[in-house]
Protein backbone atom coordinates (compact mmCIF):
# COMPACT_ATOMS: atom_id res chain seq x y z
CA UNK A 1 0.00 0.00 0.00
CA UNK A 2 1.08 3.55 -0.70
CA UNK A 3 -0.16 6.61 1.13
CA UNK A 4 0.23 9.92 -0.69
CA UNK A 5 0.66 12.31 2.19
CA UNK A 6 1.05 16.03 2.78
CA UNK A 7 2.12 16.57 6.38
CA UNK A 8 0.89 20.18 6.28
CA UNK A 9 -2.66 18.97 5.62
CA UNK A 10 -4.84 18.18 8.63
CA UNK A 11 -6.95 15.63 6.71
CA UNK A 12 -3.80 13.88 5.52
CA UNK A 13 -2.43 13.67 9.08
CA UNK A 14 -5.81 12.42 10.33
CA UNK A 15 -5.86 9.76 7.61
CA UNK A 16 -2.46 8.49 8.64
CA UNK A 17 -3.59 8.25 12.28
CA UNK A 18 -6.73 6.40 11.13
CA UNK A 19 -4.56 3.80 9.37
CA UNK A 20 -2.07 3.53 12.23
CA UNK A 21 -4.92 2.92 14.70
CA UNK A 22 -5.83 -0.10 12.56
CA UNK A 23 -2.21 -1.27 12.51
CA UNK A 24 -1.92 -0.49 8.80
CA UNK A 25 1.51 0.81 7.84
CA UNK A 26 1.56 1.84 4.18
CA UNK A 27 4.59 3.19 2.38
CA UNK A 28 4.35 6.95 2.87
CA UNK A 29 4.97 9.12 -0.17
CA UNK A 30 5.41 12.77 0.73
CA UNK A 31 4.52 13.89 -2.77
CA UNK A 32 4.92 17.61 -2.08
CA UNK A 33 8.65 17.14 -1.51
CA UNK A 34 9.35 14.23 -3.84
CA UNK A 35 7.25 15.53 -6.76
CA UNK A 36 5.54 12.80 -8.71
CA UNK A 37 6.19 12.19 -12.36
CA UNK A 38 3.67 11.89 -15.18
CA UNK A 39 3.51 8.08 -15.06
CA UNK A 40 2.89 8.06 -11.29
CA UNK A 41 0.02 10.53 -11.54
CA UNK A 42 -1.47 8.64 -14.49
CA UNK A 43 -1.36 5.44 -12.44
CA UNK A 44 -3.04 7.11 -9.46
CA UNK A 45 -5.74 8.45 -11.80
CA UNK A 46 -6.24 4.97 -13.27
CA UNK A 47 -6.56 3.39 -9.80
CA UNK A 48 -9.00 6.11 -8.71
CA UNK A 49 -10.88 5.86 -12.02
CA UNK A 50 -10.65 9.66 -12.21
CA UNK A 51 -10.00 12.20 -14.90
CA UNK A 52 -7.18 14.62 -14.05
CA UNK A 53 -9.56 17.50 -13.30
CA UNK A 54 -11.23 15.35 -10.60
CA UNK A 55 -7.93 15.08 -8.71
CA UNK A 56 -7.33 18.83 -8.67
CA UNK A 57 -8.17 20.93 -5.62
CA UNK A 58 -10.41 23.71 -6.90
CA UNK A 59 -9.88 26.06 -3.95
CA UNK A 60 -6.14 26.47 -4.54
CA UNK A 61 -5.10 29.86 -5.89
CA UNK A 62 -2.92 28.12 -8.50
CA UNK A 63 -6.08 26.49 -9.86
CA UNK A 64 -8.07 29.72 -9.83
CA UNK A 65 -5.28 31.73 -11.47
CA UNK A 66 -4.06 29.24 -14.08
CA UNK A 67 -6.56 26.47 -14.76
CA UNK A 68 -10.11 27.52 -13.99
CA UNK A 69 -12.14 28.29 -17.09
CA UNK A 70 -9.53 26.87 -19.47
CA UNK A 71 -10.05 23.79 -21.61
CA UNK A 72 -6.83 21.97 -20.71
CA UNK A 73 -6.02 18.44 -21.82
CA UNK A 74 -5.38 15.54 -19.42
CA UNK A 75 -1.64 15.86 -19.96
CA UNK A 76 -1.69 19.62 -19.38
CA UNK A 77 -3.54 19.10 -16.10
CA UNK A 78 -1.11 16.38 -15.05
CA UNK A 79 1.79 18.69 -15.83
CA UNK A 80 0.21 21.31 -13.57
CA UNK A 81 0.03 18.74 -10.75
CA UNK A 82 3.71 17.91 -11.29
CA UNK A 83 4.64 21.61 -11.23
CA UNK A 84 2.33 22.43 -8.31
CA UNK A 85 1.80 19.24 -6.28
CA UNK A 86 -0.41 21.02 -3.73
CA UNK A 87 -3.06 20.97 -6.48
CA UNK A 88 -3.60 17.24 -5.87
CA UNK A 89 -6.41 16.11 -3.62
CA UNK A 90 -5.20 14.31 -0.54
CA UNK A 91 -4.73 11.99 1.17
CA UNK A 92 -4.69 9.13 -1.32
CA UNK A 93 -4.33 5.47 -0.37
CA UNK A 94 -3.42 3.00 -3.10
CA UNK A 95 -3.85 -0.71 -2.46
CA UNK A 96 -3.00 -2.90 -5.43
CA UNK A 97 -4.96 -1.58 -8.40
CA UNK A 98 -7.45 0.41 -6.32
CA UNK A 99 -7.18 3.82 -4.75
CA UNK A 100 -9.33 6.18 -2.75
CA UNK A 101 -9.11 9.73 -1.46
CA UNK A 102 -9.49 9.65 2.32
CA UNK A 103 -12.07 12.37 2.80
CA UNK A 104 -13.31 11.22 5.23
CA UNK A 105 -10.70 8.73 6.43
CA UNK A 106 -13.32 5.97 6.64
CA UNK A 107 -13.25 5.84 2.85
CA UNK A 108 -9.96 3.95 3.18
CA UNK A 109 -11.99 0.98 4.43
CA UNK A 110 -13.36 0.55 0.88
CA UNK A 111 -9.99 -0.76 -0.37
CA UNK A 112 -8.32 -2.25 2.69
Amino acid sequence: MKYYHNNRCRKSREGLIFLEERNIKPQIVEYINSKLNEAEIELILKHLNYKAIELIRKNESVYKDNIKGKNLSEIELIKWMIKEPKLMERPILVNGNKAVIGRPSEKFLEII
